[in-house]
């Protein structure tokens, strides 16, 4: 029973309906309310970044990975933060990516750079502004892909631990019709 699934969900392909839904909300959100994302700090208690912005030669296989295919970089930081911690499930050529690969097209990559940026500044306190997210992105956008993924692959993991052992909601019955 596990192959007819598994051709199912390879027979979607790379696009996400839940994603394409996921980023469609940011954006919206974003432009409805430009000047506050625009003029958003971290608040004063935020901490550090982990790793440094221009540690980017370390790991030499991510910063390779960044300078020649930084849409897959984009979609497994993406996977990190919004799905899972572990990679479980994650496909390189995913909505996230093909995103970054459209938006590049336009040289508007920097846009969901700075979106998943804040993502990650705001869910782990982080230090840093969207304008420096911005700079980041359009002077240096291997640096600052290489430092959120990084990022991401130390705090997610640590973030899951915290939350410790979650319940699973019991045994329900469905309502009669």
């Amino acid at each position: 029973m596990a192959a007819p699934q598994q051709q199912q969900t390879a027979a979607q392909g790379p696009v996400n309906n839940d994603d394409i839904a996921d980023w469609t909300a940011r954006f919206n959100d974003v432009l409805a309310r430009p000047g506050e994302y625009l003029n958003s700090q971290s608040p004063p208690n935020a901490q550090p970044w982990y790793h440094s912005f221009f540690g980017c030669f370390n790991p030499i296989d991510t910063c390779l990975l960044a300078y020649c295919c930084p849409c897959v970089v984009f979609g497994r930081t993406h996977h990190r933060t919004r799905k899972n911690a572990n990679l479980e499930g994650y496909e390189p050529i995913n909505t996230s990516c093909l995103l970054f690969c459209a938006t590049g097209c336009f040289g508007l990559h920097w846009i969901p750079m700075a979106m998943q940026r804040a993502d990650l500044r705001t869910k782990h306190n982080l230090q840093g502004s969207c304008l420096l997210d911005i700079a980041g992105a359009c002077c240096c956008h291997c640096c600052q892909l290489i430092q959120d993924d990084k990022e991401a692959a130390h705090r997610e993991p640590l973030l899951v631990q915290q939350q410790g052992y979650q319940a699973q909601a019991g045994m329900t019955f469905p309502g009669k019709q």
